[in-house]
């Protein structure tokens, strides 16, 4: 046996048809019960029972009580990460589907990606912060620069150099195919265009729409 991280358990665990398609809904962040990963999977609930089962087993997924109900998410935005980044493995090389109408287009412009923006405005942003050397990038990784504290402190936006999660992360993007910002900052900025009220989030899929004026918001601070 080869030494090393056991990749085909994990490649196990995500390529099953129904366990693909809970962690898929599980990507808009929002912790969801047994019952709804049934739904979005497509199968009967003690099917979906043992289908948790193992991605819990798996350290894919976490398990939080409130009440009488059990809610399921994803385990970090490691994993968020890996499930975006197979994502755009399959959107370039798998097996090609008819695209659906508008809503998919709307996932393509902005979405939710586990706590952070995704999509086209989220990659355009990435790349603006980068040309005004408010974030460095080099190769695959992101950091701060000396001012960034204070610019994104102008914008109310608190970065905590101390926490745990990294700040700053690259994501790779499934429908730009190249990277939005992840970790902590990213998962800031997606909270503020929130409670500005620029956008909102879809409550059937991951998408953020943005409405006239709150798209002209973000693009004055963010684009600009």
């Amino acid at each position: 046996m080869r030494e090393g991280p056991d990749i085909a358990r994990i490649a196990s665990l995500v390529g099953d048809p129904a366990r693909a398609n809970m962690l898929n809904a599980l990507m808009g962040g929002t912790a969801l019960t047994a019952s709804e990963l049934a739904l979005e999977a497509g199968v009967s609930l003690p099917t979906a029972s043992s289908h948790l089962s193992k991605l819990m087993e798996g350290g894919l997924l976490t398990l939080a009580s409130q009440g009488r109900h059990r809610y399921y998410g994803l385990a970090s935005p490691q994993v968020a990460g890996m499930i975006e980044a197979i994502i755009g493995v399959a959107e370039a090389v798998g097996p090609k589907r008819v695209r659906p109408g508008p809503r998919d287009a709307a996932m393509r412009v902005a979405r939710v990606c586990y706590d952070h923006l995704a999509g086209e405005q989220a990659v355009a942003m990435l790349d603006r912060l980068v040309d005004r050397k408010v974030l460095l990038r080099e190769e695959n990784e992101i950091r701060l620069s000396p001012s960034a504290i204070s610019h994104f402190a102008a914008l109310g936006i608190t970065i905590d150099n101390r926490a745990r999660r990294p700040v700053c992360r690259a994501c790779l993007d499934w429908s730009v195919r190249r990277s939005h910002l992840a970790g902590a900052l990213g998962a800031a900025i997606l909270d503020k265009v929130i409670a500005e009220k620029w956008a909102r989030r879809d409550k059937d899929s991951r998408a953020v729409v943005f409405s006239p004026k709150g798209k002209q918001e973000f693009e004055r601070v963010f684009l600009a």
